[in-house]
């Protein structure tokens, strides 16, 4: 009797118990979740801002195999969003090796003269990089893609003058025989900022190379972006306005960015543009 009411009609066939059953439902039901990155298995403490009895953040969600880039002018704030979320995800980050650059020293100094050299030197290391990134089995956020020192910063060096005709074709063809092995990076977040406060960014954190810096060059590569951004991009994008959000300092800030993040992620991989 109590095998017939175990069984129910798999016990003539299949001689497995309902509960045995449910218990194997469950399991695949956990894989299913853990498998696509929205089973929330991490908790930890958020540091509060002074005199704050609230956490901003209670929970931490983990992604599997994911790659978040960052992107923005000089002196948006990428590598200080780039390190935040890969401090509270536990992702890796991955930086723009900026201060080894052998050509940008040279570069500010006599832009028409090194541009083609400084192009092709951050395409290498880019497509390096993207390539290490889809090899990788963890999650990997990165400050500034391949995509965005193509169609931002080389277009804007060849429409002011600095590439000519020769050397941007030369350059494009590279780009694209690489992009035929390349994937968009399953996130884009884009800081959005005004030309002063890139300025005042630039002037706080005092990189010699950077003090020469012409506003209108400036003026030029935020055009670019939002061209870029909204017109040429194909990939899912996050638009973040970086003017008047301390997210370094402000825990509530910062929150909204982390819950402005799992919402795109758990959205899947249909392009859209989140512009809060």
């Amino acid at each position: 009797m109590v095998n017939n009411v175990l069984c129910y009609d798999y016990k003539d066939k299949y001689n497995i118990p309902i509960g045995r059953l449910f218990l194997i439902f469950f399991l695949f039901r956990y894989l299913f979740l853990y498998i696509n990155g929205y089973l929330c298995t991490a908790f930890a403490p958020i540091e509060m801002a002074p005199g704050s009895t609230d956490l901003s953040i209670t929970t931490i969600k983990t992604y599997t195999n994911v790659h978040i880039a960052i992107a923005g002018n000089i002196g948006s704030g990428k590598t200080t969003l780039t390190t935040m979320l890969a401090k509270h995800y536990g992702w890796i980050p991955r930086f723009e090796p900026v201060d080894i650059n052998p050509y940008l020293e040279d570069y500010y100094k006599d832009i028409a003269r090194w541009s083609f050299c400084l192009e092709v030197y951050f395409l290498k290391q880019r497509f390096r990089d993207l390539l290490e990134i889809r090899k990788s089995d963890r999650t990997v956020v990165q400050d500034r893609s391949i995509y965005e020192g193509v169609y931002v910063f080389t277009a804007n060096n060849r429409d002011m003058g600095n590439l000519s005709d020769r050397d941007y074709e030369t350059y494009m063809e590279l780009f694209e025989i690489m992009t035929d092995v390349a994937q968009l990076p399953d996130l884009m977040i884009y800081l959005r900022a005004s030309v002063p406060h890139l300025v005042k960014n630039i002037q706080k954190r005092g990189r010699a190379y950077e003090q020469t810096m012409q506003l209108e060059y400036l003026k030029n590569l935020n055009q670019r972006y939002e061209d870029f951004i909204f017109n040429k991009y194909k990939g899912k994008v996050l638009v973040v306005e970086a003017d008047d959000n301390d997210f370094q300092h402000d825990p509530d800030k910062f929150a909204r960015i982390i819950e402005r993040v799992d919402s795109a992620l758990e959205l899947g991989t249909l392009p859209f543009k989140d512009n809060e």
